[in-house]
């Protein structure tokens, strides 16, 4: 596939979390769209610097954190642009537009999951939960939820990826499938330990300095 058409299905992927983000009728005020910049410069910081590149275009990093943080902090829309802007724009940059493209979509998938399960589990609870060792769980549950999911779509979606948008062999893909697999796991335990302490210290401080929207 040729790269004006790799530029074509990320403008598609875009286009979709826009169209997403009216139909679920997500609002964007000044500080959750600065909060949303943060997080996808965090991603960013996370991927590019931090990170050990392996075979098939994996890489352990820790990218994936600050998407299910934003998404526990404000919503799933809202963490799924963050992680996505922030992890397609490292691939962009790598000069790589088709992972950018599954990026895009892997990255918002997991929002859209952990903000769905957070909402159900933490925003609609009733006054402040107490810091307890079941809100601690809530709170972890909520997390790995989006990036349980990852652990099965990514592998999936890279096996089209590479086989449609790369055009490499059936054995090839078959191989990068189950490394990418294993790899993502870890990144996904990694970065779940990683969103729920970044989550338990800055929920509370955001919530009391009136930066989060009120349940």
């Amino acid at each position: 596939m040729d790269t004006a058409m790799m530029w074509l299905l990320l403008f598609g992927a875009v286009a979709l979390a826009l169209l997403i983000a009216a139909l679920t009728r997500t609002k964007f005020t000044v500080q959750k769209i600065s909060m949303i910049g943060v997080m996808a410069a965090l991603s960013f910081v996370a991927y590019e610097f931090f990170r050990i590149p392996f075979a098939g275009g994996s890489s352990f990093h820790l990218g994936n954190t600050f998407t299910a943080l934003t998404a526990m902090l404000l919503d799933g829309v809202s963490g799924g642009l963050a992680g996505a802007i922030g992890l397609a724009l490292a691939d962009v940059i790598a000069g790589d537009p088709g992972y950018a493209f599954t990026t895009f979509i892997l990255k918002f998938i997991i929002g859209l999951v952990c903000g769905a399960t957070a909402h159900k589990l933490l925003h609609a609870r009733k006054g402040k939960p107490e810091r307890s060792f079941r809100y601690v769980a809530l709170v972890t549950v909520s997390a790995f939820s989006g990036l349980l999911v990852n652990v099965f779509t990514d592998p999936l979606v890279g096996y089209f990826r590479d086989r449609y948008i790369f055009g490499q062999p059936v054995e090839v893909a078959t191989i990068f499938v189950k490394v990418a697999g294993g790899v993502t796991l870890v990144n996904s335990l990694l970065s779940t330990v990683c969103a729920v302490a970044l989550y338990l210290a800055l929920e509370p401080a955001l919530r009391k300095a009136h930066l989060l929207v009120s349940e």
